[in-house]
């Protein structure tokens, strides 16, 4: 099989996303900016991967990074703990809330770290009380948890999985609700599909024979739908389900935590109370690789009290630096009340207009929706808005638009597959908490040019 040949220029000693693009080489940043070698300036419109928060080139965390390393860079964790370390956990776990009072939390390297401890915790969780039998773990159609091999098993996202798919353990993958392509009847407001979707999992649990350890989910969608928001009661009764079945319930709120719905975890917001608690991106906003896992005190106590031991360790597990980092990322997010800017439902907030400038985008013929929460939304893309049917795959439109934004100097995240898994257009928007409605009504009218210049690309 022929494939055409990568141009020179894009081959380097980086082993680069894509071999078939030019990628600008970006040298400063500075609040909701990036600039790159040749001085142009790109707003960043979706938080580099709705990763930074409290924006770029923030003096005060590197500063605690470098004071962190010069007292001490690095020790293993099966021979120490760190200050920092404690510190930090302990004042996670108060942001978490009542529910992980008691609790811990490890630290890793990022989400997919992360998602794998959850999962290793979780079955270690069963077998320490008594149920060795159970090591299933039951996740939803579209959504995505990860890149290495055990998070993909339990990621829904057909395009990521497809070329590993011999490598993964397969588990059951139910429905997700997404209301804007229901599979159910929303004439009530998605109410009824809620409760539709969540018996998927009763019937799940059923059909794996008592052998399933945790359901893991997503409170809101990343990047694989774009910022889809649960219908009502859907997660509660998902927290139900779990409950009744004894079986551990994992939040993945590696996009969604740390502030950036407006709570400081999404699960606030439809009272979801998970027995493990996935975070990583906004937790250091970019500023070093950190991910955690929370843990609530039943967790901690069934294996303190049972081998005495979690199975599992990673070289970099609570690296000093990197927990530096987060501790000051926190201490700004709060300093600066940067959860409230990203408050949607708070009129004038950073979050409030940013939705009502993205809902202006619907005036446009080939914006399908415009969903989300706080600082995090999608714009799904259509060619025909009364029927929603999508652009051929083969046209990439989201990345037509992404493309167009790029040359007004504006980040933002395109994503396929939101429809089937491999047909369907969309843009995710997270940007920093600390963006200006000048800077939101900018970016804006820049994504609405951009988005006009890909339609007229695809239909010339």
């Amino acid at each position: 099989m022929s494939h055409p040949s990568p141009h020179p220029e894009y081959l380097t000693p980086v082993l680069r996303r894509s071999f078939r693009k030019p990628f600008p080489v970006a040298v400063r940043g500075e609040g909701v900016f990036v600039w790159d070698v040749e001085g142009k300036r790109y707003l960043d419109f979706s938080g580099s991967a709705a990763v930074n928060f409290i924006g770029h080139g923030v003096a005060e965390i590197a500063a605690a990074m470098a004071e962190q390393a010069r007292q001490l860079e690095f020790v293993h964790t099966s021979q120490f703990t760190t200050p920092v370390a404690e510190k930090f956990a302990q004042g996670l776990l108060e942001f978490a809330g009542e529910h992980f009072r008691g609790g811990a939390v490890y630290f890793t390297c990022g989400g997919s770290e992360s998602v794998e401890t959850a999962l290793k915790l979780a079955r270690q969780y069963q077998v320490e009380a008594g149920h060795p039998e159970r090591y299933r773990v039951i996740s939803r159609q579209q959504s995505y948890h990860g890149s290495t091999l055990g998070a993909l098993a339990v990621s829904g996202n057909l395009r990521r999985r497809e070329m590993y798919l011999p490598m993964v353990r397969e588990f059951e993958h139910i429905g997700m609700p997404y209301c804007y392509r229901c599979h159910y009847d929303c004439t009530d407001g998605c109410r009824n599909c809620g409760q539709d979707y969540a018996a998927e999992l009763d019937r799940a649990i059923d059909a794996a024979g008592g052998e399933v350890s945790a359901f893991i989910c997503e409170p809101m969608s990343g990047a694989t739908l774009g910022a889809v928001t649960p219908p009502p009661g859907y997660l509660q009764s998902i927290a139900e389900i779990c409950r009744r079945r004894d079986v551990l319930l994992i939040a993945d709120e590696v996009m969604t935590g740390t502030g950036r719905t407006g709570r400081n975890f999404a699960v606030e917001h439809w009272g979801m109370a998970p027995d493990l608690l996935v975070t990583a991106k906004g937790i250091s906003s970019g500023y070093a690789p950190l991910g955690a896992v929370l843990a609530t005190r039943q967790v901690v106590e069934t294996i303190a009290a049972g081998s005495g031991a979690f199975l599992h360790g990673l070289t970099y597990n609570a690296h000093p630096i990197s927990v530096a980092a987060g501790q000051a990322v926190l201490r700004k997010i709060r300093s600066e009340e940067l959860i409230r800017a990203a408050d949607s439902s708070q009129p004038g907030t950073a979050a409030a207009q940013l939705e009502q400038g993205l809902k202006q985008l619907l005036s446009l013929d080939v914006v399908g929706d415009v969903r989300g929460l706080g600082l995090l939304w999608g714009v799904e893309f259509v060619a025909d808005r009364k029927t929603k049917q999508w652009f051929a795959p083969e046209l990439t439109f989201s990345s037509r638009v992404a493309q167009a934004a790029h040359q007004r100097g504006l980040l933002v995240y395109p994503m396929q597959g939101c429809v089937d898994g491999v047909a369907g257009d969309h843009l995710l928007i997270a940007p920093p908490a600390i963006i200006t409605s000048e800077q939101i009504f900018w970016a804006c009218e820049q994504l609405g040019g951009a988005i006009e210049e890909a339609a007229l690309s695809v239909r010339s």
